[in-house]
Formats: structure tokens, sequence, C-alpha cells
């Protein structure tokens, strides 16, 4: 499937995507969609012809991003592209889509010395994630308490392709 930038126009399907995906996302509104949007390094989507399937959402470091995940991996890396997060709509889920949004932002950061930065929900479990990141390379650099919400983080070496 031909994975490319963002465009406004799909924002109100990116909106829905992300919301059918909780709690493995956080839930958002459209002006939380559309700040975050602004504020991406890359908000890459996974077009099927009629529109996007999924998307992932990286942010650089510096973002005025109030997420303790982002705070946490940003005090560890002056220099990261974190994605903060990628859902895929249900009916396109183990398509292979999940990868290749990976693939396309790894080109994308390729050459740019910024390791690519994630978390993963360890309460509730979401252990198909740590799965799917375990075997494109990302490894355990952390973890955090939340009370409601446990995360592990990950990260992987910036290089222009997957493990």
């Amino acid at each position: 499937m031909p994975i490319r930038p963002a465009r406004p126009d799909d924002l109100p399907q990116l909106l829905t995507i992300n919301n059918a995906c909780t709690p493995g996302v956080g839930e958002l509104t459209m002006p939380e969609q559309v700040r975050l949007t602004e504020q991406a390094a890359h908000v890459l989507v996974a077009d099927e012809g009629n529109g996007p399937a999924g998307f992932l959402l990286c942010l650089h470091e510096g973002a005025d991003y109030g997420s303790p995940n982002y705070a946490w991996l940003s005090a560890k890396y002056p220099r990261m592209a974190y994605v903060d997060r990628i859902a895929i709509a249900e009916n396109h889920r183990s398509l292979g889509l999940g990868e290749q949004l990976y693939t396309a932002l790894a080109k994308a950061e390729g050459g740019s010395g910024r390791p690519i930065t994630c978390e993963v929900n360890e309460r509730p479990a979401n252990p198909g994630s740590l799965r799917f990141h375990k075997r494109l390379g990302f490894e355990p650099v952390g973890t955090k308490d939340h009370g409601d919400k446990a995360v592990v983080f990950l990260a992987r070496a910036a290089k222009d392709e997957l493990a």
C-alpha cells in the first residue's frame, strides 16, 4: 500500500482510526489531532486509494507536548524521532502496514542520527505491539508506572532500514 505524507483532508479519518485504536493509543479530540499534526515532524499515511487505512505520527525533540512519556524520552535522548502513535484501521490490520509505516519513517529519518523511540503499554497489556516492535529491532530502554497505566520505553538505532 502506498505510504504518503498526511494531507489536511485526512484529519477526520485519522481521528476516527486513532480513536478506534484505544487503549493502544490515547484518544484525541479534533483540536488535539490538529495540534499534534502541526507539531509533527512526520505524519505518514498508508493510503488504500479511498483514503487512510492507518497512520504514524512522529515528533522530534523540542515539541511543545505535555505527554509525560515524551518528556521521559526527551530527557534520555536530546535528539530523537518519537513515534507518538501508530494506528491501523481494524479491517487493515495484519497486512504489514505498521512495518511499511516504520520503514517509511526510517527512510525519512535516515542520516539524521536520531534514534526512533516510542512506548508501548504494559498496563493495559499490549503484548502484540511489544512483539511487533521487538521484531523491528526496538529494545527496551526504561519503564514508567503512571498508576492506571504503565509503559515500557523502546528505542532503535538511527538507520535507513529496519532490522
